[in-house]
C-alpha cells in the first residue's frame, strides 16, 4: 500500500477514561469492573480510527495512566508522587519485575478488534532516565542515570520480543529527549550534545538487537505540550548523524510546526528505511484539510519516493494525561489524513 495512514500512539481521552484510570476510581472498582469498562472505552478508540480511515491501528494508548509511566506497572521500585495535579514516577529502587509482558497482553485485545495492521509504543530508555532519575532519590537504586538507562534497555528488549511475538505489526519507541539535541539551547546543557545522542542510539540499539519479524520504529518530536505548542527549536540536521545510526525501519518525524526545519534533511535518511511523515498537525485547533495534506506530502516528495512514505499527525493526540484535545477534532484530522492518502495514491499508484 502507498502512504499508510497511521496515529503516532495516544489518543485524546474522554472525561471518562480520565476518570477510569485515576487511582481513586480504579480503587473503588472490582477488578472485573475495571477491565470490563476500559475495555469497551478501547474498543471504542480502535472503532474511532477505523472509521476515520486509519490503516495502523493503536490501542490510543487508553490503558496507562502516562505514556512514560507504564514502565512502573511492568516493573517495581519506582515512587509515584502527585504535582500540581500530574502524577510523576521516580526510580527509588532497584528494579525486580512486577508484570513483565503487559503490553502485550494489552496488544493482544487490539489484535482481537481490528482486522487492520497494529501499532504499540514503548518509551525509550534514555526517556525514562531523563524523567525518572533523581539525584537525591534514586542513588541508592541506582548511583548514575546512565545506570538506570542501561538496566532498563534489557527490560524493554524483553517487552518488545514478547510484542513481536502476539503478532503486532509495528513497535514504535518514543523519544523525545533525542529529538531535543537539534536545540541550540539543549545542546548548551552538555559538554558533547553528539556524544549524548550516540549513547542514546546505542541503548535503543541494545534493545532491538536480534529482534525480526517487525517494523522497529523511532518518534521524534520537539516534545509535544498539546495546545501550549512545543518546547525544542530547530531542524534534524544536528542529529541526522545519530538517526542514520540507529537500526530501526522508520523514522517518524514531525514536520507541520515550523521548529521542525526543511524537509531536505530525508533524503540523508537509509534508502531501506520509510518515513512516518508528521503532515497533520496535533496540537493546535485549525484541522488540516486534504489539500493541505497533500501539498505537505507532495513536497516531501521532492526528497523521497512514494513508496517510502506513511502519513501520521505530527505526535500523539494526547502526550500527558492532562493533554486536552477534543477527541471530535482528532477524528476530523485523522479522517482528512486517510482522505489525503485516498488522493495521493490515485496520483502516484
Amino acid at each position: 500500500m502507498l502512504f499508510p495512514t497511521s496515529v503516532v500512539g495516544s489518543m485524546p481521552r474522554s472525561q471518562f477514561v480520565r476518570d477510569l484510570l485515576a487511582p481513586g476510581m480504579r480503587s473503588s472498582l472490582s477488578e472485573e469492573a475495571f477491565e470490563r469498562r476500559l475495555d469497551t472505552a478501547v474498543a471504542y478508540i480502535i472503532s474511532l480510527q477505523e472509521s476515520a480511515g486509519v490503516d495502523i491501528i493503536s490501542d490510543g494508548e487508553w490503558r496507562r495512566l502516562s505514556y512514560i509511566g507504564i514502565i512502573a506497572e511492568i516493573m517495581n521500585g519506582f515512587e509515584r508522587t502527585l504535582v500540581d495535579g500530574l502524577y510523576w514516577h521516580t526510580v527509588v529502587e532497584p528494579m525486580t519485575p512486577r508484570s513483565p509482558g503487559l503490553v502485550a497482553r494489552e496488544a493482544q485485545f487490539l489484535k482481537a478488534h481490528t482486522d487492520r495492521l497494529t501499532k504499540v509504543a514503548l518509551p525509550s530508555p534514555y526517556l525514562l532516565g531523563r524523567r525518572m532519575w533523581d539525584p537525591e532519590k534514586s542513588k541508592k537504586a541506582y548511583p548514575t542515570r546512565e545506570a538506570f538507562m542501561e538496566a532498563l534497555a534489557p527490560v524493554l528488549h524483553e517487552e518488545l520480543v514478547a510484542i513481536r511475538d502476539v503478532g503486532v505489526d509495528v513497535v514504535q519507541f518514543d523519544d523525545p529527549h533525542l529529538c531535543l539535541f537539534v536545540d541550540e539551547e539543549v545542546r548548551a546543557q552538555f559538554d558533547d550534545p553528539d556524544r549524548e545522542a550516540d549513547y542514546c542510539v546505542g541503548l535503543l540499539n541494545d534493545i532491538f538487537a536480534g529482534v525480526e519479524g517487525v517494523t522497529l520504529a523511532i518518534h521524534l518530536c520537539r516534545r509535544n505540550k498539546a495546545r501550549a505548542g512545543w518546547v525544542g527549536e530547530g531542524g534534524y540536521g544536528p542529529i541526522i548523524d545519530a538517526l542514520k545510526r540507529l537500526h530501526v525501519n522508520q523514522y517518524v518525524m514531525e514536520f507541520t510546526i515550523p521548529a521542525a526545519g526543511d524537509l531536505d534533511v530525508l533524503k540523508e535518511l537509509p534508502e531501506e528505511t520509510t518515513v512516518g511523515l508528521g503532515c497533520v498537525d496535533c496540537r493546535g485547533e485549525h484541522i488540516d484539510t486534504p489539500d493541505e495534506i497533500v501539498t505537505r506530502v507532495e513536497q516531501a516528495l521532492q526528497y523521497l519516493p512514494p513508496e517510502r512514505i506513511a502519513l501520521n499527525p505530527d505526535c500523539g493526540f494526547a502526550p500527558g494525561n492532562a493533554a486536552d484535545i477534543p477527541i471530535d477534532e482528532a477524528y476530523a484530522k485523522l479522517s482528512n489524513e486517510a482522505e489525503a492518502a485516498a488522493i495521493l495514491r490515485e496520483k502516484y499508484s
